[in-house]
């Protein structure tokens, strides 16, 4: 849940992003985000991530043209996620920034 509903009790657009962002770092991480997000929350400025850092262990990592797919979308996964509701995308943007992606 992100900070502002549990605070507000209000629902709002960048609420249902900031739960997209969450829904796809867990598929991306194969475990919830909560300690990753809770370490960029806290961060003065952005760690330096690395991208099989983020990535479920459990699978060989992406190569080539895939791994810059990838990168892209834990890049907006992580933007959705923001803990600053205004930092948030709209999910126009995000859906308009995968669909680009996939005809790359």
């Amino acid at each position: 849940m992100c900070a502002e509903l549990a605070l507000t009790m209000r629902v709002t657009d960048k609420c249902d992003v900031y739960s997209y962002g969450v829904v796809a770092l867990e598929v991306l991480m194969g475990k919830h985000p909560g300690e990753l997000l809770s370490s960029i929350a806290f961060a003065t400025n952005m760690p330096d991530l690395l991208l099989k850092d983020v990535l479920d262990q459990r699978l060989p990592p992406p190569i080539g043209h895939l791994e810059e797919q990838v990168l892209i979308i834990v890049k907006l996964a992580l933007s959705c996620s923001a803990s600053t509701l205004e930092l948030r995308p709209t999910m126009h943007d995000v859906a308009r920034e995968l669909s680009i992606q996939v005809y790359k």
